[in-house]
C-alpha cells in the first residue's frame, strides 16, 4: 500500500473542481490516473467491478422511478393546482404564502425525493405570489431554498437509497428514522416564518387574500380531490417500503404508475407530459449514477491504497474521544459541502467514518440521520450553497444574490438547532423505526 500516494488523491480532486471540471468527470479521473500508478491493469478490473455493483444493485434501480414519480407530477400541473389548495388555507396565517409554500415542499420531497426538483417546481409557483405581496426578498429566497432542500431529508430521498446502499442499512429503517426530524426540521421553518412576518409587520406589504365563497362543505371536497390523491400516494409507497411490504424498487415502481394514472385522473395526461417527464428522468439518472460510479471508484482506489485505514488510524489516535471524533466527521462533512456534492460526500465519508462511529458505540442509523442534516446545512451555507445556485436559475433579476445570502441564514440557524436536538435525542430518529419494524 502507498499511503502517501492516496494522500494526494483529495487535492487533485479539489483542484479539478476548482478549475471546472464536473465531479463526476473529476472522480473518475483522479481514480483512474491513481489507480494504474498504484494497482497497474489491475486498476481497470476493480473499475468494471464498480460500474457492475452501480448497474445490478436492486435499490439504485428504484432513482429512476422516484425520479419519474416527481417528474410526472411536476410536467402535468398537478403541483401548480395543490399549491392554489394549499394557499387557500394558509393565507390567513402570518406570511400564508410562504408557509403554503413549506407545506407544498414537505408533499413534493416526498414525491420526487430530489432537492433541485423541488425547489424549481416549488419556487417557480410561489415566488412570483410572495412578491407580488410584497414579501421581503431574503425571506422568499430563505424559503425557498430551505424548502426545496427538504428533499435531501424527508423520504424518499435520492440521497438516502444510495446511502443505504454504501451504509448496508435498509432503505425502510432509513425512511422510518428521517421521517420525524425532517417534519420537525420543516415545522420550525413554518414557525419562524409565521413569527418573523408577525415581529416585522414591513416583511408582507399587502394583505395576503383569496376570494372564496363557497360553503365550507364544497371546499373541503374540493380540497380532497386535490390533495387526497397524491397523500395516499405518498402513503402507499413509503409505507409498502417502511412496512416490508415491497422492496424499494417495487414501490417505486408502483408511484411511478399511480402518478400516470393522477395525471390521467386530472385530465392533464398527454404524449408531450410523458416525454418531458422521461427526458427529466433520463438526464437527472444519468447525472446521478455517474456521480455514484466516479465516487465508488474514487473510494475504492483511496481505500485499497491505505488511505482509508490510514485516516480511521489517524482520527482512532487523535484521542478526541467518542464526542469529539463525532464532531469533527460533521465538521468536514459540513466543510465538504462546500466543493463536492453531497453524493460524493457520502460516497468518500461514509464507508471512512461508519467503522469509527460504530467502534464508539454509536447507532450507524442514528449517525446517517445526522449525516444527512450536517449535509443539508451546508448545501444551504454560502458562499457555495448549492440550493442557492438552483434558485438562482429561477428567481427573477430584483432578487439578488445578497437577499439569497442574507435569507437563509436564519434557516441554517434552525438546522443546527434540529442537530441539537438529534444529539441530545436519539430517539427522535430511533424512535419511529422501532415502533414501526420492530428493531432494538
Amino acid at each position: 500500500m502507498n499511503v502517501d500516494l492516496a494522500a494526494w488523491m483529495f487535492p487533485v480532486l479539489l483542484m479539478l473542481i476548482f478549475i471546472g471540471v464536473p465531479v463526476a468527470f473529476s472522480l473518475m479521473a483522479v481514480a483512474f490516473v491513481f489507480g494504474l500508478l498504484q494497482f497497474g491493469d489491475a486498476a481497470v478490473v476493480m473499475f468494471a467491478h464498480r460500474v457492475e455493483e452501480v448497474s445490478g444493485s436492486h435499490i439504485l434501480a428504484a432513482l429512476p422511478l422516484f425520479v419519474f414519480m416527481g417528474a410526472m407530477l411536476q410536467r402535468s400541473g398537478i403541483a401548480e393546482g395543490l399549491f392554489e389548495t394549499i394557499h387557500s388555507w394558509t393565507h390567513r396565517l402570518p406570511g400564508g404564502v410562504a408557509v403554503g409554500a413549506i407545506v407544498l415542499c414537505i408533499l413534493f420531497a416526498m414525491s420526487s425525493g430530489v432537492v433541485g426538483a423541488t425547489e424549481t417546481v416549488v419556487g417557480m409557483l410561489a415566488v412570483p405570489a410572495m412578491l407580488k405581496h410584497g414579501y421581503d426578498k431574503g425571506l422568499i429566497s430563505g424559503t425557498i431554498c430551505a424548502g426545496g432542500s427538504l428533499g435531501s431529508i424527508i423520504p424518499p430521498s435520492v440521497l438516502v437509497v444510495i446511502l443505504a446502499t454504501i451504509a448496508d442499512l435498509g432503505i425502510g429503517e432509513l425512511f422510518a428514522a428521517m421521517l420525524l426530524p425532517g417534519l420537525i426540521l420543516a415545522g420550525f421553518y413554518i414557525l419562524y416564518i409565521m413569527a418573523y412576518c408577525m415581529l416585522r409587520p414591513g416583511a408582507v406589504q399587502s394583505t395576503e387574500t383569496v376570494v372564496d365563497d363557497r360553503p365550507l362543505g364544497e371546499r373541503l371536497v374540493q380540497t380532497a380531490w386535490v390533495l387526497l390523491p397524491p397523500v395516499v400516494l405518498i402513503v402507499a409507497v413509503l409505507g409498502s417500503i417502511i412496512f416490508a411490504i415491497a422492496v424499494p424498487t417495487e414501490a417505486a415502481a408502483v408511484g411511478a404508475i399511480g402518478s400516470v394514472l393522477m395525471a390521467y385522473g386530472y385530465g392533464r395526461l398527454s404524449y408531450l407530459v410523458v416525454k418531458e417527464a422521461i427526458m427529466t428522468t433520463l438526464s437527472i439518472t444519468a447525472m446521478v449514477l455517474t456521480i455514484v460510479v466516479g465516487g465508488l471508484m474514487f473510494a475504492g482506489v483511496f481505500a485499497a491504497a491505505g488511505g482509508l485505514t490510514a485516516l480511521q488510524q489517524l482520527l482512532e489516535q487523535s484521542q478526541l474521544g467518542a464526542w469529539g471524533t463525532l464532531t469533527v466527521i460533521l465538521l468536514v462533512t459540513f466543510i465538504a459541502g462546500f466543493v463536492l456534492d453531497l453524493i460524493s460526500i457520502m460516497l468518500i465519508l461514509v464507508p471512512l467514518s461508519l467503522p469509527i462511529i460504530k467502534a464508539y458505540g454509536f447507532d450507524p442509523l442514528w449517525f446517517s440521520i445526522a449525516l444527512l442534516i450536517m449535509m443539508q446545512t451546508s448545501m444551504l451555507t454560502p458562499p457555495m450553497a448549492g440550493a442557492i445556485f438552483y434558485f438562482r436559475a429561477i428567481a427573477p433579476p430584483e432578487i439578488t444574490l445578497r437577499d439569497m445570502y442574507r435569507g437563509v441564514v436564519p434557516f441554517i440557524a434552525l438546522h443546527f438547532v434540529v442537530l441539537g436536538l438529534l444529539i441530545a435525542f436519539p430517539s427522535l430518529a430511533l424512535w419511529l423505526p422501532k415502533v414501526l419494524l420492530g428493531g432494538n
